[in-house]
């Protein structure tokens, strides 16, 4: 029986039943290194009380149940297990269930995720579990709001490193544990968290150790543990000048920073951080024991957008501490309460507490990005969404929820002011500490703090959906004096918001240098227009919507800003400004209001010499999409070789070792997926035959170059073949592993298609191999793989049925033909794979609602992509 998949309503009914004391979990994972071992022992006591006589369940997807004990009488499984639920039935007032059973080790990256090194041949667990995957290790009540004390044991190999939650209390000899010579690890109780942030690491882990004091004015004093951990093999990157040493500065600022910004201090004992291979995510904020995605350690190189990236990341943890962890949702619908703040106090706290200033601008130009796309996508939902389901849960981790979320609240501050936001977080986390919240309880205290009714604003901003966009009308004389000037709301597919936000006027200076000369602040009401008559008699040339990013909105540039922008937006002085000059110029061109050569004419000439790190690799990204997507067929081969020249003669002459000489270098390697103009000169550069100063060719940079010398080939390639061998042979790294197995599905050839669709739809790859297949796979001519979308369509039901729905996920996405092109004269939205998905949506009405999200989006990209090729056709 598969009833993996709770509803709200249960949720809601087991609520109201019962309340959870406290958690007892042993995890015996002492035969873990052995690989013919596929599960581990999990032993759960749970104290709860509940209404005398009423029956509920625990969930528990298990390889084994092996025994239930409920006040003290024993349970038959077969009779009280249900598919992924035990069944405790007649229970008294107060109640003490324990559950013995086995785990499955997993390589999907959900619940206890098990990777053997290439390098060295060491196995690592860590566990991930949000939004429901706790049940795969221990028996539990997996919901939000139903927070506990937890107490972790665990039985490991006495080399390993052991960590979870809490303080390690003590660490004795485990002569019951299932393999000889075991430790016993057992851990603090936790403050009263919720399944979905608990967790355990095992393994050979490298660690290192330092602490944070704190001296309050009151003149208390407090002093946290910090722990840094990853893989033994990738120890130097750690250690390296760049690594430990800022990583635990950063901590340090931002431990310091929330703390008195919140005015409650850090909760939860002490401060660990692991770096953890084929994590599915950047990160996740279990108190005392955050996880972070390993790619942050940059065994290759990093640029400062990089650096900035995991110091942002590493805020955005920091804040769920409170955010999240200490007070949570009581449900999914309200995700946003802990993602959309994170999301936005990553930001702040980089601003305010590092030297990573730049991160409004990062977040305005990338992070916004992601959420206008979501947001106009038809699946998309408000901030505050309708969650029926854990499936739907899973899907909501997006645009939306993350950064609409946080520039939402970013228009917040500037409605309530920052004060009284502030106010409102610390009244919030004194009221709610260790317990669970809905947006009613935060708009409470928010309205208490500002004496605003933040109501109306709620409803405007976070219980509607879709995206407006606003642009100046204005009329001028023939001396370029404007003589009329209105700002304009066009709601989209959305609703007529109320806005607070600045424009900026931009004339030339010294050096032809576009410089701000004024701003004029605009309240905007819900309406579709208001007249600014500040800008009646400016000459300025360009004028910037949406200056320095107050609120949530697309902008399209008057005709005189979007000449000036497209001529001289690299003369624009401000950073912010810029971003928003790209930001309106992408967002025209994903609405086929902007050609796509034009994009990459104003790359070109704009992005490659932008100065912010972060600013170009968004450029870039962009212009990347822009070719391969959105413009039509017959120019694409043009415009690519206008890129990839200009990027190869830019690399040529980059400062060596620099951030810009990176970038590029990678950039480079994307393009040559699909033009070999440069072929040669890359296998010299590979070969050593030629190199470029200050340029180091790690590992993922060959791969990535070998990856597009193996999807420009023709056919079968004897001396290629022989060389990724040797490559292979070579590079026994987890990013080797990465990228032979991209590297060999993007061969052209029949064959190589086969092998990968093989491999993908089989279930021996683990998340981050099946990825990259995937990748490799879809990198190849039109002819290769078009007899693959029948079977596409085919197969989803049996995917999103045998799989887990992470790996499916994957799967669905990454494999819809995505890669159509539209044929002169014909309609977009009667291309053959929008036909065909339509089929199979309505052919299939009663399949999984996160299954037919992920078409309907996968549709939705395709059908905005061919309409940029038609109206690019013209």
């Amino acid at each position: 029986m598969r009833n993996e998949n709770l509803t709200r309503r249960e949720a809601a009914d087991r609520s109201e039943l019962i309340g959870v004391e406290s958690y007892d979990v042993l995890l015996d994972l002492s035969a873990a290194a052995d690989p013919a071992v596929e599960s581990f022992g999990s032993t759960t006591t749970v104290r709860f009380t509940a209404e005398e006589g009423a029956q509920s369940f625990l969930d528990f997807v298990a390889h084994s149940v092996e025994s239930v004990t409920l006040n003290g009488e024993e349970l038959d499984p077969d009779d009280v297990l249900e598919g992924s639920r035990l069944r405790l039935p007649s229970l008294a007032e107060r109640n003490e269930v324990t559950v013995a059973g086995r785990g499955l080790y997993s390589r999907s990256g959900e619940g206890m995720h098990r990777f053997t090194d290439p390098a060295d041949g060491q196995v690592y667990l860590y566990t991930q579990y949000e939004p429901a995957d706790a049940r795969r290790v221990f028996a539990n009540f997996e919901q939000p709001d139903l927070k506990a004390s937890f107490r972790f044991t665990v039985l490991a190999p006495a080399a390993w490193q052991v960590s979870s939650n809490g303080v390690r209390m003590a660490s004795l000899p485990a002569p019951d544990a299932e393999r000889p010579d075991a430790v016993r690890h057992e851990f603090s109780p936790t403050q009263r968290i919720s399944t979905y942030i608990t967790t355990v690491l095992a393994g050979p882990y490298h660690r290192l150790t330092g602490e944070w004091r704190h001296s309050f004015e009151d003149g208390t004093r407090m002093s946290v543990p910090l722990a840094l951990y990853c893989r033994a093999s990738l120890a130097e990157h750690l250690d390296a000048d760049t690594g430990a040493r800022e990583l635990f500065d950063l901590t340090r600022q931002g431990l310091t920073f929330f703390t008195e910004l919140f005015g409650h201090p850090y909760p939860f004992g002490k401060y660990e951080q692991a770096f953890v291979p084929e994590y599915n995510l950047g990160a996740m904020e279990n108190p005392g024991l955050v996880t972070f995605t390993e790619e942050y350690l940059f065994p290759d190189g990093a640029t400062r957008a990089q650096y900035q990236g995991r110091a942002n990341t590493l805020m955005h943890e920091m804040s769920h501490m409170w955010f999240g962890d200490l007070v949570t949702m009581a449900w999914w619908d309200d995700l946003w309460l802990k993602e959309s703040f994170a999301e936005f106090m990553g930001a702040h706290a980089s601003v305010q507490a590092t030297d990573y200033e730049e991160a409004w601008i990062a977040f305005a130009d990338r992070r916004k990005a992601w959420a206008y796309q979501q947001d106009q996508l038809p699946t998309t939902h408000p901030v505050v969404a309708d969650i029926p389901d854990l499936e739907a849960a899973r899907q909501n981790f997006d645009g939306i929820t993350y950064a609409k979320g946080a520039a939402v609240l970013k228009q917040l501050v500037a409605f309530v002011g920052y004060g009284a936001f502030v106010d409102a977080c610390r009244a919030y986390f004194r009221r709610h500490a260790y317990g669970s919240t809905t947006l009613q309880d935060f708009l409470a205290v928010l309205e208490e703090a500002s004496g605003r009714d933040v109501h109306g604003w709620a409803d405007a901003w976070l219980s509607t959906s879709g995206v407006s966009t606003l642009a100046l009308d204005l009329a001028r004389d023939d001396d370029g004096a404007v003589t009329f000037a209105a700002l304009l709301q066009d709601p989209g597919s959305g609703v007529l918001r109320p806005h607070r936000l600045l424009l900026g006027a931009y004339e030339r200076g010294p050096g032809d240098v576009l410089v701000r000369t004024g701003t004029v602040s605009v309240d905007l009401p819900a309406s579709s227009s208001v007249e600014v008559p500040e800008l009646v008699g400016t000459t300025a040339p360009l004028l910037v919507v949406n200056e320095e990013d107050l609120t949530y909105a697309k902008t399209r540039l008057d005709p005189q800003s979007l000449t000036t922008a497209l001529s001289s937006l690299s003369s624009v002085e401000d950073g912010m400004a810029r971003a928003q000059l790209w930001s309106g110029l992408w967002n025209a061109t994903r609405d086929a209001e902007l050609d796509p050569s034009d994009w990459v004419g104003a790359v070109l000439d704009h992005g490659l010499p932008e100065p912010q790190p972060g600013m170009f690799q968004n450029a870039v990204d962009h212009a990347v999409q822009a070719v391969e997507r959105f413009a039509p067929l017959g120019r694409r081969d043009r415009l690519r070789g206008r890129l990839l020249d200009a990027t190869v003669r830019e690399l040529r002459r980059a400062d060596p070792g620099g951030d810009r000489q990176l970038a590029l270098a990678r950039l480079t390697a994307r393009l040559a997926r699909r033009d070999a103009s440069h072929a040669g000169w890359l296998r010299d550069l590979l070969d050593g035959r030629d190199a470029l100063p200050g340029l180091a060719l790690g590992s993922e940079l060959r791969w990535a170059l070998w990856t597009a010398l193996a999807a420009t080939s023709h056919g079968e390639d004897p001396g290629l073949a022989a060389a990724l061998e040797q490559e292979r042979a070579a590079d026994r790294t987890r990013t080797g592993q990465i990228g032979w197995a991209r590297t060999r599905a993007a061969r052209p050839t029949s064959g190589a298609k086969a092998e990968a669709w093989a491999a993908i739809t089989g279930e021996e790859l683990s998340n981050d191999l099946l990825t990259a297949t995937v990748t490799g796979f879809q990198l190849g001519p039109a002819e290769l793989l078009d007899p693959y979308r029948e079977r596409y369509f085919t197969m989803l039901e049996d995917v999103w049925e045998q799989r887990s729905i992470g790996m499916a996920t994957r799967i669905v996405e990454g494999l819809y033909p995505a890669q159509s092109d539209l044929g002169p004269g014909h309609d977009p939205a009667r291309h053959p794979v929008l036909v065909r998905t339509d089929l199979w949506l309505n052919n299939h009405a009663g399949a999984p609602g996160a299954l037919r999200r992920i078409l309907l989006e996968q549709r939705d990209h395709l059908l905005r992509a061919l309409r940029a090729q038609a109206a690019a056709r013209g």
